[in-house]
């Protein structure tokens, strides 16, 4: 039976804390930053927990 491979797309978007948790950064957060508005730029810094429904797939992606 050959190994797991990480799937590294996911890998590089999704981290695991301390606790099992998965969480991702939110989107619209990298580039042209001077036409979106402050409040808009306000709510999508930061991280947010991945949706429980979503977690075991990802974990599946991860080899966890």
């Amino acid at each position: 039976m050959p190994k797991n491979k990480t799937h590294k797309g996911t890998a590089k978007r999704i981290r695991v804390t301390g606790s099992g948790k998965l969480v991702r950064e939110h989107t619209n957060n990298q580039h042209k930053f001077e036409v979106k508005s402050s409040s808009r730029k306000r709510r999508v810094k930061g991280s947010e927990v991945l949706s429980p429904a979503d977690a075991p797939r990802m974990k599946k992606l991860l080899g966890l």
